[in-house]
């Protein structure tokens, strides 16, 4: 499995990648980008089989990535891992085509049961 972590805090990346290794992912081939930019970019050369992105970014905002990779039919699975979580936000996240919103912070548990709702619906 392919996983894209699109956050611009590099230390939330390591966070999601060494939770993601907690909970049995560790082997699969996880990409990082620190902005929609660069996400883009890397999709390009092939579209994930999840990304974990987060909403508020400097310069393409998550959902604005979201609303662009739905745009151009790309199917991958796209979980939202933010600190805000408003009932709007949610309502926001599923109309642009995101599959779960983990909030921040979040345990291995969470991640756990948000990633199997996600990939083994």
């Amino acid at each position: 499995m392919n996983i894209l972590v699109v956050d611009d805090s590099k230390a939330m990346r390591m966070i999601v990648r060494r939770t993601l290794r907690q909970i049995g992912y560790g082997s699969e081939n996880v990409q990082e980008a620190s902005n929609g930019d660069e996400a883009l970019a890397l999709l390009k050369n092939g579209v994930p089989d999840l990304m974990l992105c987060d909403w508020n970014m400097p310069g393409m905002s998550g959902l604005e990535l979201l609303r662009t990779i739905r745009e151009n039919q790309q199917g991958t699975r796209f979980v939202f891992v933010t600190t805000e979580c408003t009932e709007e936000m949610r309502n926001e996240a599923a109309s642009a085509g995101a599959d779960y919103l983990i909030s921040k912070p979040f345990t291995a548990d969470h991640f756990q049961v948000a990633l199997d709702k996600v990939l083994r619906p």
